[in-house]
């Protein structure tokens, strides 16, 4: 609910539970019950913080625009001078466009706020330079107010294979800021900050989460003034200087996305609703080279491994790093992306034939963005290299970021590409970034990436696009816009991935978040784990297998198989339904899963992710279907064998047993005792 009202810009009133009844009359009274639409005559007055907070108005948080005019008009106070509304009808949501400006700082202001159907708010501002000379831009970020009933903040650190590591902490007086400065989303970024009421968890308290949809540096904040006002906010993190418009130029924010729920999985839902919205829901099986060849690159093995992926069930095969001139490590190559004759004398060609043969469509690594300062392309074009003007930034991994800024390089990249893929008949490329940018403005080269992709996209219509930094580093809304899905984490170790899962569901899908299964002996963590537990964690996202399945047992292949049949007997419903974690009181175990679209059926997981603090694990309960209906519940193979335990299993896993949702949500079931590192599905079908 959006006060706009009066010169100022607008101010949010209500941001929460939908306001199902509420009369025009009902909200017309809470808006004049509200503080003053109009600029305070004296700061004795208290000034209701607008969308892009404004200083000028009395308000002491961080500013929404940080800019001057060589010294001058660094504190704007925007006119609203039109507002436009565009109602969708009943459930359908809403947008809101605004127009202001600040005469005396020539500066013009653009807002767009879109309510989703599925209860997302995101906004976008345009700042434009009307005066002449030019406007030294360093930052706009947008907020939105929380009530004084958030008490606790949420948002994630992380590293290289354990990305979206949650961290809660008092929400009190003061800010907390989360800068990403490393050039992409990076490994440790904030992802979603959340405010919520004291103790939220995912089925329980008010939680009010934002989510900055861009793949350079960014800033997520929340910030409580001493008078109780509290924002939580971001945008898009700005060099000092990166950003200079001239006469009549313009600066657009990346959409900050906003959305409000009853525990965390009410808000997960609504950010998931908008993500799967004009996706395809085409998620084959997935064989990824790496972790079974690594820059081995032999026809001969490869082909050996397309025949047993075939044999599993995959459906797309994915040739990783090591194809192209002079890999044959990771000191160099990145930049010369021909395929490598000395290897591939007929280039890929017998590789994909044999690929295609199978049944299967063929994937490709690549790493567009980067260059190995020992490469044809750096010699040739050493000036290619992003640097400043007197040095190039140290090495990570041997390599430089090309600067596809550009144009030379961004047309390089792009007929290379192009090239491959019509060859190829390319399916799938795993778009890979491996390096932070240091010592870099980013601003223009995010928006080159954005480009190369949305132009790729329009020249192949059918490409799909994996992205992947390292692993997770470069997960956020903006490359989504034009990408099919994330890979989650280098890290495949089962335990591992339950975590990184259940926090990078928070914001997208399961079926965006590629979830493969390898080996027996993680190559990450050193652990060794069942293949119940690898593949049972797999199956909850975009299942795919990393592992070198010709080393593999007939057995193993023979259970493997049954996972990949369950994954293909499942995955129409799982990848349109609700995503649901239940809050146990013993935190080594966990239960998640997803509810069909119907709430005809549901998929289960319980997993002991160490050793409970009790024998018993006690009941658990399964929330998210008809309280009403009538379910049956029983353990699904291939996961319904979790191991020998010291404790004979409950009764009714042998033959389920039928009862009522609500009886599932408020008792639920005795769970059974599992050693650390045990998983059982549960699949509960309308009885």
């Amino acid at each position: 609910m959006l006060d706009c009202r009066g010169p100022r810009l607008p101010r949010v009133l209500h941001w929460g539970r939908p306001l199902l009844r509420a009369s025009d009359a009902d909200l017309s009274a809470l808006a004049l019950a509200s503080l003053p639409a109009t600029v305070p005559n004296s700061l004795d007055t208290p000034a209701s913080v607008a969308v892009v907070p404004e200083s000028a108005t009395g308000w002491f948080g961080l500013p929404g625009v940080l800019g001057h005019r060589d010294g001058r008009h660094w504190s704007p106070l925007f006119e609203t001078e039109h507002v436009g509304v565009h109602d969708r009808g009943a459930g359908e949501g809403g947008e809101v466009a605004v127009l202001a400006s600040d005469a005396g700082c020539g500066l013009s202001l653009e807002l767009r706020l879109d309510l989703t159907a599925g209860g997302v708010l995101r906004m976008r501002a345009v700042l434009r330079n009307t005066a002449p000379g030019w406007y030294t831009l360093d930052g706009l970020v947008m907020a939105l107010p929380v009530p004084a009933e958030a008490t606790e903040l949420l948002d994630f650190t992380g590293r290289w294979s354990r990305e979206r590591d949650p961290q809660r902490r008092a929400f009190s007086a003061g800010a907390h800021v989360r800068d990403g400065r490393r050039g992409r989303t990076g490994s440790d970024a904030s992802f979603i900050l959340v405010a919520g009421e004291k103790g939220f968890g995912f089925r329980s308290g008010q939680v009010w989460g934002v989510h900055v949809g861009w793949s350079g540096n960014h800033r997520t904040y929340a910030e409580r003034l001493p008078t109780g006002d509290s924002v939580v906010g971001g945008g898009e993190l700005l060099q000092s200087g990166e950003v200079r418009l001239a006469p009549g130029v313009s600066y657009e924010t990346p959409w900050v996305y906003a959305a409000h729920g009853d525990g965390l999985d009410e808000m997960a839902a609504r950010f998931h609703r908008l993500v799967r919205s004009g996706r395809s829901d085409r998620r084959p099986v997935i064989v990824n080279t790496w972790e079974a060849v690594y820059f081995d690159h032999d026809l001969g093995r490869l082909t050996a491994l397309v025949d047993a992926a075939a044999e599993v069930g995959a459906e797309r095969f994915v040739l990783d790093d090591g194809w192209f001139r002079g890999r044959r490590d990771d000191r160099a190559g990145l930049g010369d992306w021909f395929v490598d004759e000395t290897r591939w004398p007929e280039g890929l060609h017998p590789l994909v034939e044999r690929v295609r043969a199978r049944g299967m469509d063929f994937g490709l690594w690549v790493e567009p963005e980067m260059v190995n300062p020992d490469s044809d392309l750096a010699r040739a074009h050493p000036d290619w290299i992003m640097a400043t003007e007197c040095r190039q930034p140290p090495p990570v991994r041997h390599q430089q970021v090309l600067d596809l800024r550009r144009q030379e390089a961004y047309d390089y990249i792009l007929e290379r590409l192009d090239t491959l893929v019509r060859e190829y008949r390319i399916a799938f490329l795993k778009w890979d970034h491996n390096r932070d940018l240091v010592d870099a403005g980013v601003h223009e080269q995010t928006r080159a990436v954005y480009r190369l992709m949305d132009e790729l996209r329009a020249r192949h219509p059918g490409l799909e696009i994996e992205s992947c930094s390292s692993g997770g580093a470069r997960v956020d809304l903006g490359i989504l816009e034009r990408t099919d899905r994330v890979w989650a984490s280098d890290c495949i170790d089962g335990t591992e991935r339950q975590a990184i899962q259940r926090w990078t569901a928070l914001l997208l899908p399961p079926e965006l978040i590629g979830s493969h299964v390898g080996s027996a002996r993680a190559h990450t963590t050193g652990r060794t784990q069942s293949l119940a537990l690898r593949a049972g964690t797999a199956l909850f996202g975009h299942f795919g297998i990393e592992w070198d399945l010709t080393a593999a047992s007939g057995e193993e292949r023979a259970e493997l198989r049954r996972w990949v049949q369950l994954y293909k007997r499942m995955r129409g419903w799982l990848h349109r339904g609700l995503v649901v974690r239940a809050d146990h009181p013993d935190p080594a175990l966990w239960l998640h899963g997803i509810v069909s679209a119907d709430r005809d059926q549901a998929l289960f997981s319980v997993v002991a992710m160490a050793t409970g603090a009790r024998t018993q694990p006690g009941r658990v309960r399964i929330p998210g279907l008809d309280p009403h209906r009538r379910y049956r519940v029983r353990p699904l193979a291939p996961g319904d064998s979790p191991g020998t335990t010291a404790v004979a299993p409950n009764p009714w896993l042998a033959e389920g047993v039928v009862v009522t949702g609500q009886m599932l949500a408020e008792v639920g079931l005795s769970a059974p005792p599992l050693h650390p590192e045990q998983l059982l599905l549960l699949h509960i079908t309308k009885a």
